[in-house]
């Protein structure tokens, strides 16, 4: 898919209302200046993205301008070794400085879709180790995860309640424990993972984001992450089947992203290009000279 954006400021998005009357230019002011500068970093030659629909920067206007006040929320998708998480924690972490610096409380929030994988400690004990359990547990699939909950947990959130969410080991206990970590609202929910844009949780999120990488940058993360997890020689058979569980359950949800990302850009990239939509957030809640232009 190629770089592009498609520029319709006053044309209508389903699910999202428009911007008051009374509110029009400074909300136009602001998908205008979006525009710009995701036009610029899609034009650059090495663009952390891959494709953004004009919905995103449309619905990014509104909870910008005000004119949507819950909290908004962002889900991140992509097979596994797609550096995902690695996205969402800079982005994170670029959030939270910019917080402490403006003292806003609350700012962010990370839900992590591998939280919500079911129990299966008693599978690992019976199979003697996790990866004598991973040859017969297929672990790849939607099915393996309670995504009902996790979307009731950010709805909630997105509500202004207060929820406590299931904290899974990931060492190779395959082990869940539940209601373990407080989480307060926040105004920005983020959440990552395999299974974050299939049809069980979509429907949470206001921005779809999917992480695009190559075959071959992808496999040789995976295989150096199987050393850390001490996979062993069950390695390949997990690798053949996350591959092929992918094409049927995470390469679909590509289509339903409304903004595309390159899983193999550089890492300060994401951060200067978050830096400057909140220059834009700066100028218009904190310097109060947001310019018509």
């Amino acid at each position: 898919m190629q770089n592009t954006i498609t520029k319709s400021i006053n044309s209508p998005k389903v699910g999202f209302n428009k911007p008051n009357n009374s509110n029009l230019l400074f909300f136009q002011s602001i998908e205008k200046r979006l525009n710009r500068i995701f036009q610029d970093e899609l034009n650059s030659s090495d663009s952390i993205f891959k494709y953004v629909s004009d919905s995103a920067i449309h619905k990014m206007a509104l909870f910008l301008s005000g004119n949507k006040t819950r909290a908004c929320s962002i889900g991140i998708a992509g097979e596994t070794a797609s550096g995902k998480s690695t996205i969402a924690f800079d982005i994170i972490d670029t959030l939270e400085t910019f917080a402490q610096e403006f003292f806003i409380e609350n700012l962010i929030t990370r839900i992590n879709t591998d939280d919500y994988y079911y129990d299966r400690s008693d599978m690992v004990k019976k199979a003697g180790s996790f990866a004598e359990f991973a040859k017969h547990y297929d672990l790849d699939v939607p099915e393996a995860l309670e995504l009902e909950l996790m979307k009731k947990h950010i709805k909630a959130l997105q509500n202004g309640q207060t929820v406590y969410l299931p904290k899974y080991d990931m060492s190779g206990t395959a082990k869940r424990e539940d209601n373990v970590t407080k989480t307060e609202p926040a105004k920005i929910i983020i959440s990552e993972g395999l299974f974050t844009l299939t049809d069980k949780v979509i429907d949470a999120f206001d921005f779809k984001i999917y992480v695009d990488v190559s075959c071959a940058v992808q496999k040789e993360r995976f295989y150096r992450r199987a050393a850390e997890r001490d996979l062993g020689s069950s390695a390949d058979d997990v690798y053949m089947n996350a591959a092929s569980k992918a094409k049927i359950h995470i390469h679909p949800t590509k289509e339903k992203a409304d903004i595309i990302l390159s899983g193999e850009a550089d890492r300060e990239a994401y951060k200067i290009f978050i830096k400057k939509v909140l220059s834009l957030v700066k100028d218009v809640h904190f310097n109060s000279i947001l310019m018509y232009s």
